[in-house]
């Protein structure tokens, strides 16, 4: 069984609301057909209703709910709730009501108010177009100082990580963490691999130098990093600073990482940025034809995914079922 095949079983398991409000995008109806038809959650589609049956054309959305924004009759109760989110913030009731016309501030509502349990959103739209409105109305997690991004990469006939899954973090969100920062996004990613799919996670804290060969800025940020995670989470398995082949190959392992637990064995891959992060998981899924899904966001209080603007139906399929585990959660 892949590992999609395992993450649709869970799913279907305990079915989970979620919406997706990029409605009228081609890829994202395709999808939303498709994960209905398989039962790997209730489908909502918010917008303008006549907009998004014209865009749909023969696809079969019979098992969607669609939501018209504009007629709804609860819009002008988000509205209400969404001012006294943050009329501290200098919102008014009138802008909340035009707000409350966007299809991702009115889905975002829907989940904070529990008429949905996750959102998926940027197929189209920017990541800060996502995540503004979700940090807005959802806020981070309790206990959890930064949101941060993930993908789960699926490469085939791969005998790395766990039998060729792996995490990467963080890819999709933050540009240049701190050592403290960075260690909260090894934390997280730990406990997501964990929570999410259930394999045991062994963390490695990547950069060009392993244990000392190179000394820099950038080499010591990974080095106090390591410790502060270790450090706040001493149960969990986080070695660093490791090059990715010390990571992964135990031969090479041996030789750059002498006495190291993690080494030769991760399969959470932390990177020290967002350019590293970025390029390389671009260039697994290119190159080792994987499947990537993400970048999936951890750290909210509750599921909200953004999507790559490049990703395909098929992709979007995936992180529905991902979306409704962390649901499940």
């Amino acid at each position: 069984m892949t590992f999609i095949e395992q993450m649709k079983r869970k799913a279907k398991l305990n079915q989970k609301t979620i919406v997706l409000p990029e409605s009228t995008d081609l890829r994202v109806l395709t999808a939303v057909s498709e994960a209905a038809k398989e039962g790997l959650a209730k489908v909502v589609l918010t917008g303008r209703k006549a907009e998004i049956l014209q865009a749909a054309g023969d696809i079969d959305l019979s098992q969607v709910t669609i939501i018209d924004v504009a007629e709804s009759d609860k819009r002008e109760a988000y509205s209400q709730a969404f001012y006294e989110l943050r009329k501290s913030k200098g919102m008014t009731i009138e802008k909340a009501r035009e707000l409350l016309l966007d299809p991702v501030y009115f889905g975002m509502m829907m989940v904070k108010l529990e008429d949905a349990d996750g959102l998926i959103s940027g197929a189209v739209h920017s990541t800060a177009d996502t995540l503004r409105p979700a940090l807005q109305i959802i806020k981070t997690a309790p206990g959890t100082s930064l949101v941060s991004s993930f993908f789960v990469m699926a490469i085939p006939d791969c005998d790395y990580g766990a039998n060729g899954v792996l995490l990467f973090s963080d890819c999709g969100l933050n540009e240049n963490p701190n050592a403290e920062q960075l260690s909260d996004i090894a934390i997280s990613s730990a406990h997501t691999m964990k929570n999410l799919l259930g394999i045991t996670p062994v963390v490695a804290m990547l950069s060009y130098s392993s244990y000392g060969s190179a000394k820099s800025e950038m080499t010591e940020k990974v080095v106090k990093a390591t410790a502060l995670a270790k450090q706040k989470a001493p149960e969990l398995e986080i070695d660093g600073e490791l090059q990715v082949d010390a990571a992964l190959v135990e031969r090479t392992a041996k030789l750059k990482a002498p006495g190291s637990t993690v080494a030769g064995r991760a399969n959470v891959l932390i990177f020290p940025d967002l350019n590293t992060g970025n390029i390389g998981y671009k260039l697994v899924e290119r190159l080792g034809k994987a499947q990537a899904y993400g970048p999936i966001t951890q750290g909210l209080a509750k599921p909200i995914n953004d999507l790559s603007r490049g990703c395909k139906a098929e992709d979007i399929v995936g992180v529905i079922a991902i979306t409704a585990i962390q649901a499940q959660a």
